[in-house]
C-alpha cells in the first residue's frame, strides 16, 4: 500500500505548533490527503485536502504541495513528539449524542439565579469533547465522531480504574468535565443531574481532567455570575438539578441553558481576501448572506474556503453585517446547519 506521512514542527518565541500531513490509500488505487494542525499538545484541528478520493498521481501532487507550503513557512521535521496517524478512527461514528443548550437573554438570567431548582456553572470557551473509557480511551466530538485529543487528557482518562462516559469541554491540554452519561456499563442519563454529578465526582479525576465547579445557592450563583462577567469569562450555564441528560437540542427552553457575556456566531468562510482576511457568511433559508470580513491573527492559520469558523462580535446590523468581528478559531465539530442567520444578535434601534 502506498502511503506517506510527516509531522512538522514550528517553534518561534511563544509559538509552538505542529502540522501533520498524510497520504493514504482508502481503496484500490484511490487516495486521500489529510491534515491536522494546532498548538503542540493541544486538541488538533483536522481536515482533508481531498473532498473525495483521487488517483495516486493527483494525491501525491497535493501532498507534496502541502508539505512544501508548510516547510516554506518555517515548519520542519522533528523527532520529538508522537507521530500523527490519520486513521478511520478519527472520523468513526460512535453512536454517542450530546446534550445541546439553547441561549437565554440577559433579562432572563436573574430568574435562574433566584430559582433553587437550577444550579450554575462556568461556560468554558473550548471544544466540546466526551470521553469514553473502556479498555481504551476514545475522545468524541459533538457530532458523535471519534477524534484526536491531547496525550495529557488521554493519559489522565486512562488512569481511572473504572469504565465511564463523561461530557466536557477541552481547552488546550485540559478537559473541563461537567456531566456523566455512563459508569461501569450502567447508563445514568435518566438520573437527575444531581446524581450524575455525584457519580462524576466519585471517579477521582485529576491532573488534566478537572470537574467544573457548581454553584447551588442563590448567593453562590450570583457570585459566580458577577465574577465571570468582571473577569471576562465566556458565559454561564444553568442546569435543572432534577432533570435527566437529554441528547440533542430542544426547540426552545430545555433543562440546561446558557448565557454568553458577548455575542458569537458560527459562520462560513466564502473567500480568502488579501492581508490575512476572509469573507464570511451565514445561511438564510437556501441562501448565503454575507456578514462582512474578519481578520485572521498572525499567530493563527488562515482557514480554507467553506471552513466553519467562530467569530466574536458586538452586534449585527439588520442587513446582517457584523460589527467589529474578531476571529476565534475553526469549528470543525460543526456543520453548515449551525451557521444560520437566526443566531445573530442585532443592534437595538433607538427612537
Amino acid at each position: 500500500m502506498k502511503s506517506e506521512k510527516i509531522t512538522l514542527y514550528f517553534k518561534q518565541g511563544t509559538s509552538d505548533k505542529v502540522y501533520n500531513a498524510s497520504l493514504e490509500e482508502v481503496e484500490n488505487n484511490s487516495f486521500v490527503v489529510n491534515f491536522a494542525y494546532g498548538r503542540r499538545g493541544a486538541t488538533l484541528t483536522t481536515g482533508t485536502k481531498t473532498k473525495k478520493p483521487v488517483n495516486y498521481a493527483s494525491a501525491k501532487k497535493i501532498y507534496d504541495k502541502l508539505v512544501k507550503s508548510k516547510t516554506s513557512k518555517g515548519y520542519a521535521p522533528g523527532k520529538e513528539g508522537p507521530e500523527y496517524v490519520h486513521t478511520d478512527a478519527d472520523t468513526k461514528e460512535t453512536g454517542v449524542r450530546c446534550q445541546l443548550l439553547n441561549f437565554i437573554e440577559e433579562s432572563e438570567v436573574s430568574q435562574f439565579i433566584r430559582d433553587d431548582d437550577w444550579w450554575a456553572q462556568e461556560k468554558y470557551d473550548g471544544k466540546r469533547m466526551l470521553l469514553r473509557k473502556t479498555d481504551t480511551v476514545t475522545a468524541i466530538n459533538r457530532k458523535g465522531l471519534s477524534v484526536g485529543a491531547p496525550d495529557t487528557i488521554i493519559r489522565s482518562a486512562g488512569s481511572i480504574d473504572r469504565m465511564y462516559l463523561l461530557d466536557g469541554e477541552a481547552v488546550g491540554e485540559t478537559l473541563f468535565a461537567f456531566d456523566l452519561l455512563e459508569i461501569q456499563e450502567t447508563d445514568v442519563r435518566s438520573q437527575p443531574y444531581s446524581q450524575r454529578l455525584s457519580h462524576l465526582e466519585s471517579l477521582g479525576l485529576s491532573s488534566s481532567i478537572i470537574i467544573v465547579g457548581t454553584a447551588k445557592t442563590q448567593e453562590a450563583k450570583q457570585e459566580l455570575y458577577d465574577r465571570l462577567r468582571i473577569s471576562g469569562g465566556e458565559g454561564i450555564v444553568f442546569k435543572k438539578h432534577s432533570a435527566p441528560y437529554t441528547a440533542g437540542r430542544p426547540n426552545s427552553g430545555g433543562n440546561q441553558v446558557k448565557f454568553k457575556f458577548y455575542a458569537t456566531a458560527s459562520v462560513i468562510v466564502t473567500k480568502l481576501n488579501e492581508k490575512r482576511s476572509v469573507a464570511i457568511a451565514v445561511i438564510d433559508g437556501e441562501d448565503q448572506v454575507g456578514v462582512g470580513n474578519v481578520t485572521i491573527p498572525p499567530n493563527k492559520d488562515v482557514p480554507a474556503v467553506n471552513a466553519i469558523i467562530e467569530v466574536r462580535y458586538l452586534y449585527a446590523y439588520q442587513q446582517g453585517r457584523l460589527y467589529q468581528p474578531t476571529y476565534i478559531g475553526v469549528r470543525d465539530g460543526l456543520g453548515i446547519e449551525n451557521c444560520t442567520i437566526s443566531q445573530l444578535k442585532y443592534k437595538q434601534e433607538i427612537g
